[in-house]
Parts: C-alpha cells; sequence; structure tokens
C-alpha cells in the first residue's frame, strides 16, 4: 500500500469509525460505501490485524482499531497542519474548527464573541457542541474544548483562561426573611440547593476555621439541582442558599438579586477554566489562531476575573 492509499484508507477507517456506519462515511468522503468497505479492508490487510468487525446493524472498533483511531487522527491532522502552514503564508487561515463547550459558558461567554471572530477570520468554519458531559476530545475528534473544573487530563494541552471562584449566594428577600448566615454551622438552619454534577457527585461544600484549616461541611440540601444556572436562578427566585462560580451569578449580584455569604470564610477547592486540545506536534493554523482569539476575548471578561476585592462590595449585610 503506498502513501496515497494509506492516506485515502486512513481517511475512509477514521470517518467510518465516528460516524458508525461505511454508507455515512461515503457521504462525507464522496464516494461509494463500497469504496469504503475495500478502503478499509485494505488498510487492515496491509497491517495484519482486523480494525472493526461488522455487523447489518454497526460498526465496532477492536481494541486495535481504537489505537490505531488515534494514531489515525493524529497523522491526518499532522498533514493538516502542514497544509495550513504552507497556505497560511499565502492567505488567512481556512477550514474547519471543531469545539466542545458546556451548555451555560458557551452561550452567555462564547457566542456573544462569534461575531467579531467570524469578521477576523471568514474562511474558518467553527462547528460547535454544547453539551455539560465529559467529552473525550480525542476519541471524539475535537479540536478543542473548553471546560471548567478540577482539569487533570495529562494527555490535554491546556491553555488557561481563568480561575472559577466559587461563592456562595442568596437573595437579599430570603436573607431578609431567614437571617444571614455568620457561621459555616449557621448554615444547618437554612433551605440549601445543592449541585449535582453529571458523574453523580455532589459540589463539596468548604470552609476555613478559626485555625486556618479547610474542611468540608457536610450539607443536607433541600433542593438538588444538575445545572449551575437553574442553580444560580433558584436562588435568586428565594428559594435557598448555593454554591456557584462567580461567572455564573454575576449578572444577578450587578442587580442586586443576589448577595454573597461568609467571605473570607468559604472556601471552595480552587477550579479553572482552560481551553484544552489534544497534544500535537504541528498544530493546524486555523486551530492556533481560534486559540490564540479566544484566550484574548475571555481575558478582557469581568465576570471571568473577579478577585475578592471586586466582590467585596456584593456582600451581604449582617
Amino acid at each position: 500500500m503506498d502513501a496515497t492509499q494509506r492516506v485515502r484508507a486512513m481517511l475512509s477507517f477514521t470517518q467510518a469509525a465516528e460516524l458508525g456506519s461505511f454508507a455515512a462515511a461515503a457521504r462525507v468522503l464522496g464516494i461509494s460505501a463500497a469504496a469504503v468497505s475495500k478502503n478499509v479492508a485494505g488498510l487492515e490487510g496491509a497491517l495484519g490485524v482486523r480494525l472493526m468487525n461488522r455487523s447489518t446493524r454497526a460498526l465496532q472498533l477492536t481494541p486495535e482499531g481504537g489505537t490505531f483511531l488515534e494514531r489515525a487522527r493524529e497523522a491526518l491532522a499532522a498533514l493538516d497542519a502542514a497544509v495550513d502552514s504552507v497556505a497560511a503564508e499565502h492567505g488567512t487561515p481556512a477550514g474547519r474548527v471543531r469545539l466542545s463547550t458546556g451548555v451555560a459558558f458557551g452561550q452567555n461567554f462564547l457566542m456573544p464573541r462569534l461575531n467579531s471572530f467570524v469578521a477576523r477570520y471568514p474562511d474558518i468554519r467553527l462547528e460547535i457542541d454544547f453539551d455539560d458531559r465529559r467529552v473525550d476530545l480525542v476519541r471524539e475528534g475535537y479540536d478543542l474544548g473548553l471546560r471548567g473544573g478540577l482539569l487533570k487530563d495529562s494527555s490535554l494541552i491546556s491553555r488557561r483562561i481563568c480561575s472559577l471562584r466559587q461563592i456562595l449566594v442568596a437573595s437579599p428577600a430570603y436573607l431578609a426573611a431567614q437571617g444571614v448566615p455568620r457561621q459555616p454551622e449557621d448554615l444547618a438552619r437554612h433551605r440549601l440547593i445543592g449541585l449535582r454534577f453529571l458523574s453523580g457527585r455532589n459540589a463539596p461544600w468548604q470552609f476555613r476555621d478559626a485555625t486556618g484549616a479547610i474542611a468540608e461541611l457536610p450539607i443536607t440540601p433541600s433542593l438538588i439541582l444538575s445545572d449551575s444556572l437553574a442553580a444560580t436562578e433558584a436562588a435568586a427566585d428565594g428559594l435557598g442558599i448555593t454554591q456557584v462560580a462567580t461567572h455564573h451569578a454575576w449578572q444577578q449580584l450587578q442587580t442586586g438579586r443576589l448577595r454573597i455569604l461568609l467571605p473570607g470564610i468559604h472556601h471552595p477547592a480552587p477550579l479553572d477554566m482552560a481551553i484544552q486540545y489534544p497534544h500535537r506536534a504541528l498544530l493546524a493554523a486555523r486551530v492556533r489562531v481560534t486559540i490564540d482569539y479566544l484566550v484574548q476575548a475571555f481575558a478582557d471578561e469581568p465576570a471571568l476575573h473577579a478577585d475578592a476585592e471586586v466582590l467585596a462590595p456584593f456582600g451581604a449585610r449582617l
């Protein structure tokens, strides 16, 4: 199998693996399903291993197929990057960029910046998926992802956007009726709104004691939600106290619908928001300029960079 045949076969294989059928891959590649099948079979013959198990209903990757898929994506991305690097010398970056983002962050912070991005890079075609689940960027074929939380995936490169400062908030009406908690122990007599991650784990509430030690406070929420914006709105509507990232509550703090509780005592685990992308020796120009643009655009967003001094005026009055 020569180099041209290998590239054709790898394209057929990766499209079939990602789309789930030879027919779907054929439509994307503009060839027949029989040609896709022949290309994949030729690739398997050249490698001496089966990459896919076929049935009338679906394609299932073998363990060897899963390993080869990641390597094939890297090889095709490197080829794209080589082409892009030459093309960039003679024009603007062009081509598709697949991006994964959480629903709330994507709608509230990414979408407002797309007009200026499109004006600057009209030849880049963005494909954005809004999904709060943990996405495997490499396996699912994304160029980059906007992620928040404890970012530990060492197989990815991260460009940090900001720290995600978490705060305890409640509405002025709720606090007027139920009182303002002065110590973490006071929360036991309040209605609490918990946040449950898609993993099933509840977000912990942590506080600093008089000795400076940090410990988690067990809470019994009267309401548990799986969406940060829903928890923020529930607190703003007077349903209780919740813990959310500052950028989710920023608008309600500005309008006075929420106040911050126990500043200086509340000490949640440090979280980050970052742009992550697969580790590649060659990064396509279209992906590189997208990353650079977003890092700069988010650097100017006050809601993402509010520190303790900025948040001080929004504290609840005891």
